[in-house]
Parts: C-alpha cells; structure tokens; sequence
C-alpha cells in the first residue's frame, strides 16, 4: 500500500500543475486509506504537503507574471481568517464520538471523511460540466461580484481548515467567471492562495500535532516532482481537456470512501 501510496503523491502535484486544483482532494484519502494515518492528523499533514506543493507550482507563474496579487488580497484575506476560525474553534470543538446509536459509534474521524466525500462530489461536478464566462455565474454589477468574490474566500478558507484540501475547485470557477480572468492567470492565482491558506492552516496546527517531518518531506517532494511534470504537460497538453476525466475519477473516490465510512466501517 506504501507503493501506491507514494505513486499517488505524485499524481497530486501533477493535478496541481496541470490544472491548478483537483490534486489536494486527494491527499487526505491517500494519507487516510494508503499510509493508514488517522483523519484529523492527515487534514494537518495535507496542509503542509499541499501548501508547500503550491508554493512550487506558483513559482513559475509567479515569474510569467500569471498571479494577480490585488486579486489574491481580496480573495486571501477572508479566506485565511476563516482558515484560523475554523482551525482553532471548529475543528478542535468537534468531539471524537459525535454520536452513537446501538453499536455504531459515529466518529470525528468519520465526519470528516465524509465531509471530504461530499466536496469531492461537489468538486467533481464543476470539473465534469462545461463552463465558461457567463455561463456559470449570471450577470451581476462589481460590488454584488466582489461580495461573492468574498464570500467564496470565506467558504474555501473553512474547507481548507476543516478538511485541509486547497479549494482549487471553488477558487478558479470564481476567478474565471466572477474576476474574468483568463485561465492562465486564474490557475496561477489560485495556487498561491492555496499556498497562503494552506501553510497558515498548518502553522495554526501544528502546536497540536506530532508530525512526522521524514515522512511528509518524502510525500512533498513526490508531489512537487509531480507539479513540474504537471506544469511541463500543461505545455503539452490543454489542461480544460483532462479535467472532467480527472473528475469522474474524483467522483468515483468520492463515492467510494462514502461506501467505505458508512458501510464497511
């Protein structure tokens, strides 16, 4: 299981560099169901691998001049003080047995995948459909787009804290068709707001963990590895293309750990 563990962690960042989002989903699931790590541990150690596997992938947008830094204000700013919101008060407030009927003990540690399941859904339906410009999001004046521009940093900052997935797949439809633009920038934008969600997440959370340095350093640097083979395809290949496969690929990992929590469990 270690093999394909690793084997998955490069297919993380390859996600990341070739379409900007997708990847850090699937982090949690690979450290959960492959390497056998408890959830709310794994939602600690994906902040850092995704954070840190951001900060590489944004690199070279950075020097094409690909990241709109006012957007990254507006966007960042509600989304990592929700990030620290939900870190220190949500997630900590969440007992370990939430509820038990008979036998059946429902589990912190179960919520949270299936928390992770349900956005996996989600997010796999915005890769899957076909969207662009207007036809996603209906006209609106500036301030009534820069509220959901805000509103949508808020929402990406509690999924980032709660289930320590990046939120790729909420920021670049709102980049693209709230901020206009263009796919390029938005993929570049959105991996350095990651980046900043992310590690802020994990410095928020890593008094409360102990965490094995040798083992997320050797799933960062496969996942890195990933990101530049992702961002050399994105050269090659049109990222827009592969992401509804990578979608229902998403969906049916979604699928499967709701079968695995509720029923196998």
């Amino acid at each position: 299981m270690d093999i394909l563990g690793y084997t998955a962690s490069v297919f993380i960042g390859i996600s990341l560099g070739l379409i900007g989002g997708g990847g850090s989903i699937l982090t949690v699931p690979v450290l959960v169901y492959l390497f056998r790590i408890d959830a709310v541990l794994a939602t600690t150690y994906s902040l850092f691998i995704v954070g840190m596997t951001s900060v590489a992938g944004s690199v070279s947008y950075f020097k094409k001049g690909l990241i709109n830094l006012k957007t990254t204000l507006i966007f960042g700013v509600p989304s990592i003080l929700s990030v620290f919101l939900t870190r220190m008060y949500i997630v900590t407030a969440i007992p370990e047995v939430i509820f038990t009927t008979g036998n059946f003990n429902f589990t912190k540690n179960m919520m949270l995948m299936l928390v992770f399941a349900i956005l996996m859904i989600f997010a796999s339906y915005s890769m899957i459909k076909k969207c662009t410009g207007e036809d996603c999001f209906p006209s609106e004046d500036q301030k009534v787009k820069n509220a959901a521009v805000i509103l949508h940093g808020i929402v990406v900052g509690f999924v980032t804290g709660l289930i320590g997935a990046g939120g790729g797949f909420l920021i670049i439809p709102a980049l693209v068709n709230l901020l206009k633009l263009d796919i390029k920038k938005a993929i570049g934008t959105s991996l350095f707001i990651i980046a900043l969600n992310s590690l802020f997440g994990f410095g928020v959370s890593v008094s409360h963990s102990v965490i094995e340095w040798n083992f997320i350093l050797k799933i960062l640097g496969l996942a890195i590895s990933g990101v530049f083979i992702g961002s050399w395809l994105s050269t090659k290949i049109d990222g827009r293309k592969l992401k509804p496969a990578f979608g229902w690929f998403v969906l049916i990992m979604g699928v499967y750990i709701i079968i695995r929590e509720t029923f196998i469990n």
